[in-house]
């Protein structure tokens, strides 16, 4: 799925550019001060990259995170087969490195598992347009601002407190009846 706004932007990108040719033609101050100002708008919307950066992001993280499960897991299947006398028998190699150095070396396996996964499923276009999708209409949400959020926090920690005292009321006064006919 291509974005409207993306082509919308690299149209208008290369409209302000033909305009800038034109503005540095003329050799008057206040039209260089437009022309730079001009260059760097367009800089700046070349830059942007929409919502595509968020799926980048994305990917980033996920790579990161199957980085690390990967190595974890890699280390902790080393070291079982280390500690194990008949897996240690028949791969003595298990034995070669001390911990520090399986750490070492179950990291970067960890980081190549994690790129080659990523890249392989970025590949796919599916992932790929299906990403761009939940991308696109989270750009569309209307996400509260500070004061809203901090209004909001404050009504749930004050209706916290309040249904706290009532149930410890309630705790105390059925303790206090039970007190009473069945006696301590």
């Amino acid at each position: 799925m291509v974005d409207k706004r993306d082509e919308n932007t690299e149209t208008e990108s290369e409209e302000s550019a033909s305009q800038l040719t034109l503005s540095e033609a003329s050799v008057s101050p206040a039209s260089a001060e437009l022309a730079s100002a001009e260059l760097a708008s367009v800089e700046a919307e070349a830059s942007e990259l929409g919502v595509t950066r968020y799926v980048h992001a994305a990917f980033f993280g996920a790579t990161v995170l199957v980085a690390f499960i990967s190595g974890k897991l890699l280390l902790t299947i080393w070291n079982s087969l280390a500690d194990w006398p008949r897996a240690a028998e028949f791969a003595p190699f298990l034995l070669n490195y001390d911990e520090d150095k399986r750490s070492l070396v179950t990291v970067l396996s960890g980081a190549t598992v994690g790129l080659a996964a990523i890249i392989y499923t970025y590949r796919k276009e599916g992932v790929r347009r299906w990403a761009n999708e939940v991308a696109a209409e989270l750009a569309k949400v209307s996400w509260p601002g500070k004061e809203a959020v901090q209004n909001g926090m404050v009504v749930v920690m004050i209706a916290g407190a309040i249904i706290t005292a009532y149930i410890a009321i309630l705790d105390r006064f059925w303790g206090f009846l039970t007190t009473l006919v069945y006696g301590a």
